[in-house]
């Protein structure tokens, strides 16, 4: 029953749309500009750097709190259950009809709180994919990509290892359209136009 609690409460915790309710302070629907996402890099491309960094953070705070919920509620299957269900709340929010955000910010949170290391080295890869190649989505899918490896070189316990893998193919999932578009060679790029 309280891993029931705890996987519940995360997810409407994920579910919380922070860059929709953080655009409309500016009175912008934040589905209508842009890329049309929900997430911090669309809000900043859209708003400016202030309100995407309060995004960004504030997303990745739903991340955290799943993992820190689930941490009191039980072990660690309840953590990383938890965790999960912030991250599909993120994604198909309640309060969006079952839509939502690409999980990178919220999956950020979820990783810090559970590996400050495997996060520093996600980061690293991806401000250095982003510097080469000025694909924020390339950033973020082999920053994803380094989770498990990280989580398993660390010698973390293999729940983790595989809660990295099931985060890695979440994150390559959403980011299926971003892909093609790299491939086809319209992507958008950091200091270009705007596009997701």
């Amino acid at each position: 029953m309280e891993t029931l609690l705890a996987i519940v409460a995360s997810y409407l915790i994920g579910s919380i749309p922070i860059g929709v309710l953080i655009s409309r302070t500016k009175g912008v629907n934040i589905r209508e500009h842009g890329s049309g996402n929900i997430g911090a890099t669309n809000v900043w491309r859209t708003l400016g750097p202030v309100p995407g960094i309060i995004v960004l953070l504030l997303d990745m705070s739903k991340g955290v709190a799943a993992v820190l919920i689930g941490r009191h509620f039980g072990g660690t299957e309840t953590e990383l259950m938890a965790a999960f269900g912030a991250l599909c709340g993120h994604s198909w929010s309640i309060f969006l009809t079952f839509k939502g955000g690409k999980i990178v910010a919220t999956g950020a949170g979820v990783l810090l709180a559970i590996s400050p290391a495997a996060t520093l080295v996600a980061l690293v890869v991806l401000l250095t994919t982003v510097g080469i190649s000025r694909y924020v989505s390339l950033g973020s899918i082999l920053a994803a990509v380094s989770v498990p490896i990280s989580l398993y070189l660390l010698h973390m316990d293999g729940l983790y290892v595989l809660f990295g893998v099931l985060l890695m193919i979440f994150v390559i999932y959403k980011h299926r359209a971003n892909i093609e578009r790299i491939l086809a060679g319209t992507e958008f790029k950091v200091g270009k136009g705007r596009r997701s």
